[in-house]
């Protein structure tokens, strides 16, 4: 896929795999009466080519183990792709030194799942808040960072007199809340979120989830949004990727994806979310296991679970193809006029 001219962050044709062999000599084995050296590797990532437009939400969906947080951790430097280039504003950003990454570091930041892994137990909310500001604005005075700790934790509903209080004496979403104080502490422009609200309970997600978009809408800010909950992504995402076995099979707007699913992989996805209706013909039960990462089918990823496949499906890799009403698709029933 051509990144756009004018996109925030480009992601092309990345790769990235991880190794289960062990050291060395655990790789060593006889076969054949000769000692060879064996490696295995999970596929974790495989082509994903995706724009990230400046002020949208794009939402990456699709089943655990997909590689969605994979492919948030590579954008982020937290992981180096093994093949494939990641851009911001046009510049590659995927093989700069740690030195080098230090100006795009302000300008992104992340929100992981966890908040009670994510925020060190030992520093105050204070101290948690005061570390990124001092480091990337070296020449505020005391004061002005504080000022800054204060609005920013206003801004995302903490009290400002809590900051002395430590990560522990906080409920899951209020600690949720500081982290995205922490990412917004530093006037970023670009914000992955990984799954941010699928720890918190549900009577606080939509607190969450709306404190997010209130944040984005006043500070101009673009999402990778990485989830699993369909609704969520209907509520909160401007475009959706739906992923599979660490490749895009529907990339389209979310208007576009909830109303008329082209993938027969995205199909069944949308089948699968509850509704009241006891009676439900529409719903799409899918066969068969999902293939192991670690020894990939050929073909299509999606061949031995979808009831469309032939013989090309097994033999021929699709490629996520721009269709006239603006989804891209990477299916050969849907290349061929059969779905």
């Amino acid at each position: 896929m051509e990144a756009q001219s004018n996109s925030l962050v480009q992601i092309n044709d990345l790769y990235k795999r991880f190794s289960i062999s062990g050291d060395f000599l655990d790789q060593l084995q006889f076969k054949g009466g000769k000692l060879v050296r064996h490696q295995e590797h999970v596929h974790a990532i495989n082509g994903v080519s995706l724009e990230v437009m400046p002020g949208e939400a794009l939402c990456v969906v699709g089943e655990s183990g997909c590689g969605k947080s994979t492919v948030a951790r590579t954008v982020m430097g937290l992981l180096t792709p093994t093949a494939g280039q990641v851009s911001y504003r046009g510049e590659r950003i995927d093989n700069l030194s740690d030195k080098q990454m230090l100006p795009y570091r302000k300008k992104m930041q992340m929100i992981f799942q966890n908040p009670y892994a994510s925020l060190n137990p030992r520093m105050t909310i204070m101290e948690t808040l005061r570390e990124p500001i001092r480091f990337h604005n070296p020449a505020l005075t005391a004061s002005e960072i504080r000022d800054k700790i204060h609005e920013v934790m206003f801004s995302v509903g903490v009290d400002p007199s809590w900051g002395e209080r430590y990560s522990h004496e906080f409920s899951g979403g209020q600690r949720q809340r500081i982290s995205i104080a922490r990412a917004l502490a530093v006037d970023p422009e670009f914000i992955v979120a990984d799954e941010p609200i699928s720890a918190l309970d549900v009577s606080i997600q939509a607190q969450v989830l709306n404190l997010m978009m209130e944040a984005q809408e006043q500070r101009n800010l673009t999402y990778l949004f990485i989830t699993h909950d369909l609704a969520v992504v209907e509520h909160f995402g401007t475009r959706v990727a739906v992923m599979y076995l660490g490749t895009v099979c529907e990339l389209a707007p979310t208007k576009q994806l909830f109303s008329s699913p082209r993938h027969p992989y995205t199909q069944a996805l949308m089948s699968a979310i509850p509704r009241l209706e006891d009676n439900r013909p529409d719903y799409i039960k899918l066969t068969g296991e999902v293939p192991t990462p670690v020894n990939l089918p050929s073909g299509c990823v999606f061949h031995g679970r979808c009831p469309h496949a032939n013989e090309r499906c097994k033999q021929e890799i699709p490629m996520l193809t721009l269709l006239s009403d603006g989804t891209r698709v990477a299916c050969h029933g849907v290349e061929e006029n059969r779905l």
